[in-house]
């Protein structure tokens, strides 16, 4: 497809206007370079409007019955299900993922959406006794926040629905949805199915924007919660913006994840493990990606001739193909990156066991990137301690469990680490002492919408998943209702 492709509006109410002051993008495929789609971009103008819009839808969601908000979002659920090849296939179109990725993505939201239906007509208050007048009531209800700014990554744009505008819409707010521009395909179709499921025009909009718009987003006095699934460095900007405000923020943000494998570890599993978190699926572009991997001295040789074997033989092709296992990256840009830091590694002194170089041949117009391998990485160099947010992955020996820890702990992030043993001892004691939100013990990352999710330290503030992640969007009232005289302090 050429930049002749036609243009996709912006969806403000169950309007799709492709006029805006701030222009057209070019969506550039990943797996080829080639611009696949033509995306509307949201000006300050189209932010004001979608707000007073989301408005008045709000109060129409919120007062509707609880039964009725219930089966309208099981109603979205089955036409997501329907229409679930589809959207896997307009994933690919977005950001490039594989297809055995992309796959993944339209269920998981079909399973949020029925999860969180269900808590609607659950999510009772509390009454509390009144010690001074025990025949009041004392009552404690969870009210929305009202519009909610729902900005999404462009490497996982379903998962962030699923994670943030589902229990946002289930907790009776409206949300505008900014997507990334890089990966805006998705959450255009989602917001299209919103209104075909009967979801009040407004409740839902999406809005593609650049720096100026989503500054416009963030900033504008009617969004009463912003929630961001990004990098820091983004997320500071953004809590600076809001801050004129006073809107909160939650905020789900990135990681610098160790993969632990101990001596004892089934070493089959873990090996497939470490790398499908680690450098292979998404082409680690992932906020879990496990980027560090620590394996215990005694099984370090064993585990690299396997690792090394699985990560060069793992099939680098285009994302369509079933086959395909590692896509391309996001861009030429985050392909510049990407090399950038593989040439500083070397220069600190990391050895580089394999890959390290873009990909050639039929695949060089698109963004692709080997599966990149350096041992003997100095834990104080870049490499160690910031995101790579690309297929490029650390390997270090470590002796003893309090080593594993300290390993895995001496980073500003916290969002998930991964366990691999068969001591059931020494797996509690890890969970235990590993600093992160989550951790995953010998399996992979999953995000389930029972569990909360979330990090420490710089990976971000608040939940998604579980009733957590439910009564983010809720506002706690306490309500005092006499029932007799009040003893006046006279």
């Amino acid at each position: 497809m050429t930049a002749t492709a036609e243009v996709q509006g912006l969806l403000i109410g169950d309007q799709r206007p492709s006029n805006s002051s701030a222009g057209v993008h070019d969506h550039v495929f990943p797996g080829t370079g080639e611009v696949n789609a033509r995306i509307t971009l949201a000006g300050p103008e189209d932010i004001d409007r979608a707000v007073t819009l989301a408005k008045r839808a709000q109060r129409q969601w919120a007062a509707l019955p609880v039964d009725d908000r219930r089966d309208a979002l099981l109603a979205l659920s089955d036409l997501v299900a329907a229409n679930s090849d589809a959207l896997a296939e307009l994933s690919i179109e977005d950001n490039g993922n594989p297809k055995f990725i992309s796959g993944i993505h339209p269920p998981e939201v079909v399973r949020w959406l029925r999860y969180y239906a269900g808590w609607i007509d659950k999510l009772t208050g509390q009454v509390t006794p009144v010690s001074k007048t025990p025949a009041d009531l004392n009552l404690i209800v969870h009210e929305p926040y009202g519009v909610v700014a729902a900005i999404l990554p462009w490497n996982g744009p379903l998962f962030g629905i699923a994670m943030g505008v589902v229990p946002a819409l289930a907790a009776g707010n409206a949300v505008i949805i900014k997507p990334a521009e890089l990966a805006p395909l998705t959450s255009l179709r989602f917001g299209e199915l919103a209104l075909q499921a009967g979801l009040p025009p407004g409740l839902v909009s999406v809005l593609p924007a650049d720096p100026i718009g989503s500054e416009a987003l963030v900033r504008h006095p009617g969004v009463d919660k912003i929630h961001f699934i990004g990098s820091g460095a983004v997320a500071t900007q953004i809590i600076k913006a809001a801050a004129e405000n006073l809107t909160p923020v939650v905020t789900e943000l990135g990681g610098k994840s160790a993969s632990i494998v101990f001596g004892d570890a089934d070493l089959d599993n873990a090996v497939m493990l470490a790398g499908f978190c680690g450098p292979l699926a998404q082409s680690g572009q992932s906020c879990a990606c496990g980027s560090r991997i620590l394996v215990q001295d005694s099984i370090f040789d064993e585990f690299m001739g396997r690792f090394l074997a699985m990560v060069q033989s793992s099939p680098i092709g285009d994302p369509r193909a079933a086959s395909t296992v590692v896509g391309p990256v996001i861009s030429e840009a985050a392909a510049d990156r990407i090399l950038g830091l593989v040439n500083r590694a070397e220069g600190d002194g990391a050895v580089l066991a394999t890959g390290g170089q873009r990909v050639g041949g039929e695949l060089a117009s698109g963004f692709f990137i080997e599966p990149t391998v350096f041992t003997n990485v100095d834990s104080a160099s870049e490499l160690a301690r910031q995101e790579t947010f690309g297929p490029v992955v650390s390997v270090s020996p470590f002796s003893t469990d309090e080593d594993a820890f300290a390993s895995a702990n001496d980073t500003p992030f916290g969002l998930v680490n991964y366990v691999h043993t068969t001591n059931l001892a020494r797996a509690h004691t890890a969970a235990r002492a590993l600093q992160s939100g989550t951790v995953y013990v010998n399996t992979f990352t999953d995000l389930v919408p029972t569990a909360p999710y979330g990090g420490f330290k710089r990976s971000g503030a608040g939940r998604v998943g579980g009733l957590e992640g439910l009564l983010e969007f809720c506002q706690v009232k306490d309500i005092r209702i006499g029932l007799g005289a009040p003893p006046l302090p006279l």
